[in-house]
């Protein structure tokens, strides 16, 4: 669904919150509150948004907010849902915002409830690789050699960040054979509000997976969010996809990807990596790539 800029609304659903300077994740929803509106019924559980947000007397919504348990986003969705068609709410949102820990890891069972269900709700999950907002810890979507403070790097080089593979959140929820199912970035902003106004005309369990980058828990400066959001995508450390109609498409395929490098030496959380470390993430990436590729074609 093509938007135009100039036809969205003035009006700001989320200011006023604290987060660290070029937080990705309140980009994210900032920009799909822009497409959502008013008439949009907010959950999140413990994350970096509740936290710059919703922290009694003060909010930073202007839309209702149900702040619920770290595993609960899909479940507390689910009843949302239900009672907006109780009542017989019509032309409403029902939004639930998660960070990649409480979606991933302690809400996924949750999240595949909602989805195996079709329960009528919207779940973004904004994806900064880490528990960030409780100091930096891995979570399964943290990405193969990151630093953080449960994958540390040693001086004698025998602790050397991640050492798995990330989930893949978008094979998941696509199992779940939902009716809409996208990847997104804040850096591709037209990208992802179009995902958004899609999935809002779309009823049942949607799910859109945002990369959102951290300077904080990414180690670079505050004025690079997007630039290391694009080179993310142009590396292909991240690819623009969606899934509907039980078909998956892509959104934006790279001539030829950047050297992984590119996107990785100016973080703290890779410094330690070497060049052998950056082929075995090229041939990972490229692995990953030839999947998409093989599900595309099976579709």
């Amino acid at each position: 669904m093509a938007i135009r800029y100039n036809d969205l609304d003035d009006r700001e659903l989320m200011y006023g919150q604290k987060s660290c300077p070029g937080c990705g994740a309140t980009i994210a929803v900032r920009l799909a509150l822009k497409i959502l509106g008013e008439r949009t019924f907010l959950c999140t559980p413990a994350c970096c948004v509740a936290a710059v947000t919703s922290v009694y007397p003060q909010m930073s919504f202007f839309v209702n907010n149900v702040v619920t348990a770290f595993p609960a986003t899909g479940a507390t969705l689910a009843g949302m849902a239900a009672a907006a068609e109780m009542q017989g709410l019509e032309d409403v949102t029902i939004l639930g915002v998660a960070g990649d820990g409480g979606t991933a890891d302690i809400g996924l069972q949750a999240l595949s409830g909602a989805c195996e269900r079709n329960d009528n709700v919207l779940y973004l999950c904004y994806d900064n690789e880490a528990y960030m907002n409780t100091g930096i810890q891995r979570s399964s979507a943290t990405p193969y050699g990151a630093w953080t403070t449960t994958s540390p790097v040693s001086e004698d080089g025998t602790a050397r960040g991640e050492t798995r593979i990330r989930k893949n959140l978008f094979d998941i929820v696509a199992a779940h054979r939902v009716p809409y199912c996208a990847t997104a970035s804040i850096a591709y902003p037209k990208d992802f509000m179009e995902k958004v106004a899609k999935a809002k005309n779309v009823r049942g369990a949607r799910f859109i997976h945002v990369h959102a980058p951290c300077p904080t828990g990414w180690g670079y400066p505050t004025e690079k969010t997007v630039e290391y959001g694009r080179l993310a995508v142009e590396t292909g450390l991240w690819y623009l996809a969606e899934y509907e109609n039980g078909k998956i498409k892509l959104n934006l395929r790279p001539g030829q990807f950047k050297p992984v490098e590119f996107y990785l030496k100016g973080q703290r959380r890779f410094r330690h990596l070497n060049g052998e470390d950056f082929n075995v993430i090229e041939e990972q990436r490229d692995r990953e790539w030839a999947l998409l590729g093989a599900k595309m074609k099976q579709d």
